[in-house]
């Protein structure tokens, strides 16, 4: 079994920065993917950002130069460094981990963590 818990999440005004992480624990391949996905209320989650095991990062335009992907394999862990935060970032951010299982392509996501953007 795999574990995702996100942490970091809470209220900061528009402008300011937050810094989210995601430890992954459980049988966990060396070979994975990790990204950072939002949901918005009445919205479809997004995908943010992703890095490879080689730390191969993705960005979405919509973070694109503000938001930070970064990763500890040796922890297992992920991060979301976010700047010049704004209120549409407002949003619950999942963590996810992708990797091939017994041939299968799986992804695990983690509980989520609230992140408010006051204005």
């Amino acid at each position: 079994q795999v574990q995702l818990v996100e942490s970091g999440g809470g209220l900061v005004q528009a402008g300011g920065s937050l810094r989210l992480s995601c430890a992954a624990s459980g049988s966990i391949f060396a070979i994975n993917t990790m990204g950072w996905y939002r949901q918005a209320p009445g919205k479809q989650r997004e995908l943010l950002a992703t890095i490879t095991n080689t730390r191969y990062t993705n960005y979405a335009d919509s973070v694109k130069g503000r938001f930070t992907i970064s990763r500890d394999n040796a922890k297992n862990t992920v991060y979301l460094q976010m700047n010049s935060l704004k209120p549409e970032d407002t949003a619950v951010y999942y963590c996810a981990l992708d990797m091939r299982v017994d041939g299968e392509q799986k992804k695990y996501w983690g509980q989520g963590t609230q992140v408010t953007v006051s204005s």
